[in-house]
C-alpha cells in the first residue's frame, strides 16, 4: 500500500476502505461548531444516499483511471464532501495542490469546505490565492455537483470564489470586508438566480453596518416577480425585507427532511436578521436557536446563526 500515490491512498480512505487507519478516523468527530458542540452526519434518505454513494463509486473510478487529471482530483473532493465527509474532501484538494499548485478551482472547493468545518481564516487564504490565480480568465461556468431542477449549472468559478470568499469575512463579522467582496460578486452575477443571492447577503451586510440607505435602495431595485431556477430561499427573504412577505410565512419548523430543513434554516436565517434588524433581539435569538435545532449544519443559514449567536454569548 505504501507505494500507491498519495492520492490514491486517500481516496479509499474517503469511499470506505476497510482498514484500521479508517476506522479510527471515523471514530472521530469530524465538525465541531463555533461553541464547541460536535456536529455528526445527518441521516440522508436512502434514495439520496444511494445516489450519492454511486456519483462518488465513479468519481473513485475515474480517479483511479486517471489520478493525474486535475478534474479528477476536483469531483473525487466534491463527491466526498457531499457524503458529509469534510476533512477528507479537505485531504483530497490538498493532495491535489501538490499536483497542480496554480489551480484557482482547488482552492476555491477547500475554501468552500474550509467555511464548512468553520475554519473561516484558512477559508479566506484559499479564497485570496483562488482570485489571485484566476485573475484575467474568462467567465467559466462551474458544473453541478448536485443539479437544479433543470439540470442547467448556473454559476461560475469568479462567482463562487467571491461568493464564498466575502461570506467567510461575514461570518467572522468583518462586514466591512464582505461588503467590499459582495459588490465584486455582484459583476459575476450573470443571471437572476446569482443576482438575488448576493442581493441577499450584500443587503444583510449593509444591514450591519448600518448602511441603511443603501440597503433599503438594493431592495427598491429587486422586481416584485422574478422567475428563478434555484434560489427562491433567497428571494423570499429579500420579498421579505421589501414588505411583500411576512416573517411567518417563511417559517415552517414541522418540516423535518434535510431537503425541507436547507430551504427553512435558508430563510429562517432572513427571518432572524429581520427581527433583529428592527431590535427585537430576543425574537431573533429564539429564531437562531431553533435553526441549530436542525440538522443541516452544513447550510450557510446555518453557520451564521451559530456565528451570530457565539458573538453575543461571548
Amino acid at each position: 500500500m505504501k507505494n500507491l500515490p498519495s492520492l490514491l491512498l486517500i481516496a479509499m480512505l474517503a469511499i470506505g476502505c476497510q482498514s484500521k487507519i479508517e476506522t479510527a478516523s471515523q471514530a472521530v468527530p469530524e465538525v465541531k461548531s463555533l461553541n464547541g458542540k460536535i456536529l455528526l452526519p445527518p441521516q440522508d434518505s436512502p434514495a439520496s444516499k444511494a445516489k450519492k454513494d454511486s456519483l462518488l463509486a465513479i468519481a473513485r473510478q475515474d480517479f483511479e483511471a486517471d489520478p493525474d487529471n486535475l478534474q479528477n482530483i476536483i469531483w473525487l473532493g466534491r463527491r466526498t464532501a457531499y457524503l458529509w465527509n469534510y476533512q477528507d474532501a479537505i485531504n483530497i484538494f490538498t493532495e491535489g495542490l501538490k499536483k497542480f499548485p496554480d489551480s484557482p478551482e482547488l482552492y476555491r472547493h477547500r475554501g468552500h469546505r474550509y467555511v464548512t468545518i468553520r475554519q473561516f481564516d484558512r477559508a479566506i487564504a484559499d479564497f485570496e490565492n483562488a482570485a489571485r490565480l484566476a485573475e484575467g480568465r474568462p467567465l467559466e461556468i462551474e458544473p453541478d455537483g448536485i443539479p437544479n431542477k433543470l439540470n442547467q449549472p448556473l454559476s461560475n468559478l469568479h462567482f463562487n470564489i467571491y461568493y464564498h470568499w466575502a461570506l467567510a469575512h461575514y461570518l467572522k463579522g468583518d462586514f466591512e470586508k464582505a461588503d467590499s467582496l459582495y459588490q465584486i460578486t455582484m459583476k459575476w452575477s450573470d443571471n437572476p438566480d446569482l443576482m438575488v443571492a448576493t442581493a441577499d447577503w450584500q443587503y444583510m451586510t449593509w444591514r450591519r453596518l448600518g448602511k441603511n440607505d443603501e440597503a433599503a435602495q438594493l431592495i427598491t431595485n429587486i422586481p416584485d416577480t422574478l422567475q428563478l431556477i434555484e434560489n427562491d430561499s433567497y428571494y423570499n427573504r429579500l420579498l421579505m425585507y421589501k414588505g411583500l412577505k411576512k416573517p411567518e410565512d417563511l417559517l415552517d419548523f414541522t418540516k423535518n427532511d434535510l431537503d425541507a430543513q436547507l430551504d427553512l434554516v435558508t430563510q429562517g436565517y432572513g427571518v432572524g436578521n429581520w427581527y433583529f434588524y428592527h431590535g427585537e433581539l430576543e425574537k431573533a435569538t429564539e429564531v437562531f436557536h431553533k435553526i441549530l435545532d436542525t440538522e443541516h449544519w452544513s447550510a450557510f443559514g446555518y453557520i451564521a446563526a451559530e456565528a451570530d449567536l457565539a458573538r453575543r454569548e461571548k
